[in-house]
């Protein structure tokens, strides 16, 4: 039976290449706000010969996570793996000069969905399913504190799941990118030189190594 892979934010970036690499051994399901890019990575995947389930919904919104997860359980019954790639990229700003409102998208998205988000994929993961999560380095660098703080308590919250299945399960994994050319990083580096980055499906394929090793 094929097994079924949870990505959200799956549009573009890490996300989409995490989906084209699992797509040959993983029914995808793709979860992004942009239904254009949802429906070109379902070309590719199909491609690949694929399939996926396309399900272009904001992981803030609470109502829609729990239409979701109802929905895997009653075609599935369990889910094998979710891959956590959605993030907010709040604007670069001095710790003293941060907008509220940037604040609270960032604390919704990267912090308060995420913990919402674990408790509903614990039950659907089980004991033998698995989580994949992504570090970042840059939390606590000068003018990401906004990104920097939530994408920190992201990692806590992950961490701390992590630390509690250890004996009992899911397998809870978090790896940590190497900078890659993706639209998050372009909002933090304009102008970078983005040649010197790395292709996310090279890191895709290392991730997905590390992983399963």
């Amino acid at each position: 039976m094929t097994k079924t892979a949870l990505i959200t934010g799956a549009s573009r970036g890490l996300g989409a290449a995490l989906a084209l690499a699992l797509a040959p051994t993983h029914h995808i399901i793709a979860v992004a706000k942009t239904t254009g890019a949802l429906e070109e990575l379902d070309d590719q995947i199909k491609a690949l010969g694929g399939a996926a389930t396309l399900a272009p919904m904001d992981i803030t919104n609470e109502a829609a996570m729990q239409t979701l997860c109802r929905g895997i359980y009653d075609r599935w019954g369990s889910l094998d793996l979710w891959v956590h790639a959605a993030i907010h990229a709040a604007p670069l700003a001095p710790a003293g000069m941060i907008d509220a409102k940037d604040l609270a998208k960032s604390v919704n998205a990267n912090m308060t969905a995420t913990g919402t988000l674990i408790t509903y994929m614990a039950p659907l993961l089980g004991t033998d399913g698995a989580a994949l999560f992504f570090d970042d380095t840059t939390s606590g660098a000068p003018f990401y504190g906004s990104y920097g703080a939530t994408k920190a308590a992201q990692i806590a919250l992950a961490r701390s799941w992590q630390a509690e299945t250890v004996k009992t399960g899911p397998r809870i994994h978090i790896a940590t990118p190497h900078p890659m050319p993706t639209a998050t990083r372009a909002r933090f580096h304009p102008g970078e030189d983005r040649a010197a980055l790395t292709d996310p499906k090279i890191e895709a394929d290392r991730i997905l190594a590390e992983f399963n090793g």
